[in-house]
């Protein structure tokens, strides 16, 4: 009797699920949990999930407390494995009209599913998931706004990436072609970056088909900004359709990309020229490609001449040695002769590229000679480029060309009056000297760098303090201690504390390079000396270099 009276209550809320008052479903829906513990594992998967499933046309107070109740519903079915059972039931609740219950049967759809063992969770609940959002990103494709549209086409790609190739020619393709005609240019033009994913996606063949004509027809679009993305994504849409196709099908629109009326586009397919060509036999490059390159080296405009700057050189590897002089130096030439600076620049950043491919000696001939007058140009981020592309070409070209080209202007850059062309010509020394070796920088080098020490201006005389502790680490003992050492000895005399402070540093560094003998009898009167300077700046690094001396370099 006992036992009954305490199932009693269990009884009555059970009851209470088929009362036709809401209140009465409301406060027994909130103790599921109760009801499920009372009829065991077996009944609840047999019968209450069952009854539950009829009984959702309920209020949304009831059945979003129920959503809220089966996500914690899975101990009382029996554990992960019979959870996939709660699964259509909250799928169906997933779908209602009010927000938040569907919010709520989505939240305990993934606790559910999180719960889950792997196989089941691909058996049952992943299927779930892939026919939602399937179906949903079908209807927000067609929706009749076009900022849903926009969004939609934005993602397209994303989706082609991770779908089956099956579902991707079948279901995706026709929205693909559909998004393609679309009225808006906004959403074609989104519609154009996923043409690279369902190339990928599809395979060759199948690509070549569905893809050839919508990209035909999108190089000739009447909005450029949609022929701007065709420019943007038509190398990896060769990539995935083959060499074959590229050649053959889409080296014409490539081409007609290039001579755009629109800059913007003529910039876009500017800067692929390089990764195009890869694909195609160098003979094709000189008679479709390299036209067009000789008209952008002249374009109207400089954001199209620097994109081309930037790549071109590129080519060279592609075309081989005649080629390159026959047809890409002239066009070197040009852009090495630009107005703008940005143009300029590109083409210098490049010119390892060339050298490989035409030689030095070549290089020598038809480039030093701009490349001279760059190191002399007025903007300092072309003067920058030259001065860092220095060790390079010193390579290439050895000491003795180095010594009667390079050098010179190595000198005039420590001369410079930006501060970072300064520095990049100590960099460069460092790299030269280390390069050609010691000996060769004690005779060439080091005499000019010490002799611009005598500069009237403080800030070249600290430059020249920075390339001797570059040089440092490079020369002899003997170089060091009897032709740097002195130079430096006397800079501790200098009138400005910059410069006496820097000496300083420079003395910390080079105590951990010579011997016990040199470091008390020149470098440490020197820092002694330092200490008592009237700068407390000065003070301050003599003491700090003085103390790194005492301790082994530990300051």
């Amino acid at each position: 009797m006992a036992a009954d009276d305490s199932l009693l209550p269990i009884a009555i809320l059970i009851d209470e699920l088929k009362s036709d008052e809401p209140l009465r479903r409301l406060n027994s829906i909130s103790r599921l949990g109760l009801i499920a513990q009372a009829l065991g594992e077996e009944r609840t998967r047999s019968e209450l999930i069952p009854f539950l499933s009829e009984n959702v046309d309920d209020e949304d107070e009831v059945l979003l407390a129920q959503a809220e109740q089966l996500g914690n519903f899975v101990p009382y079915v029996g554990g992960p494995q019979y959870a996939y059972l709660l699964l259509p039931l909250l799928e169906t609740l997933s779908t209602v009209e009010e927000t938040v219950v569907r919010d709520k049967a989505v939240e305990s759809l993934g606790k559910v599913g999180s719960s889950m063992p792997d196989s089941h969770a691909c058996e049952h609940f992943v299927p779930i998931v892939k026919a939602e959002l399937r179906q949903l990103y079908t209807q927000l494709c067609r929706d009749e706004t076009p900022m849903v549209r926009r969004a939609a086409a934005q993602r397209l790609g994303g989706f082609a990436k991770v779908m089956e190739r099956e579902y991707c020619s079948r279901e995706l393709m026709p929205l693909f072609t559909d998004l393609t005609q679309d009225d808006q240019d906004s959403v074609r033009l989104l519609a154009v970056e996923s043409c690279g994913a369902f190339a990928q996606a599809l395979g060759q063949a199948e690509a070549t088909s569905h893809l050839l004509p919508i990209i035909h027809k999108f190089a000739q679009d009447k909005s450029w900004r949609v022929r701007y993305n065709v420019a943007q994504q038509l190398v990896v849409l060769c990539d995935a359709l083959g060499t074959d196709v590229t050649r053959s099908e889409l080296t014409p629109n490539f081409v007609r990309l290039l001579r755009d009326s629109e800059a913007e586009v003529r910039v876009a397919a500017a800067g692929k020229v390089s990764a195009f060509s890869k694909l195609l036999t160098p003979q094709q490059i000189v008679t479709s490609v390299i036209p067009c390159v000789r008209e952008l080296s002249m374009d109207s405009s400089q954001y199209v001449r620097a994109a081309l700057a930037g790549v071109v050189m590129e080519m060279a590897p592609v075309l081989g040695k005649q080629l390159t002089i026959d047809h890409l130096v002239p066009t070197f030439l040009t852009l090495l002769k630009d107005m703008y600076p940005d143009v300029r620049l590109n083409v210098i950043s490049k010119l390892d590229q060339v050298n490989q491919v035409i030689g030095i000696d070549l290089l020598a001939q038809s480039l030093l000679p701009a490349i001279e007058e760059l190191a002399e140009d007025k903007h300092w981020r072309v003067r920058l480029a030259i001065v860092e592309h220095i060790p390079l070409l010193a390579s290439q070209l050895g000491p003795d060309f180095f010594q009667e080209k390079l050098g010179p202007q190595c000198m005039k850059s420590l001369e410079d009056q930006v501060a970072s062309i300064r520095e990049a010509a100590t960099r460069t020394l460092q790299k030269v000297a280390a390069e050609f070796g010691s000996e060769w920088a004690r005779d060439h080098l080091v005499p000019h760098v010490l002799a611009l020490i005598k500069n009237p201006h403080y800030l070249y005389r600290m430059t020249v303090l920075v390339a001797i502790s570059m040089l440092a680490t490079i020369v002899s003992q003997d170089v060091l201690c009897n032709v740097m050492l002195p130079v430096l000895t006397n800079a501790a005399k200098d009138k400005v504390p910059n410069v006496k402070f820097n000496v300083a540093k420079i003395m910390e560094k080079l105590s951990g390079l010579v011997g016990r003998n040199v470091l008390e009898s020149t470098i440490r009167p020197v820092l002694l000396e330092l200490c008592e300077d009237g700068d407390m700046d000065v003070r301050f690094y003599a003491r700090q270099a003085l103390y790194a001396c005492d301790h082994g370099g530990q300051a």
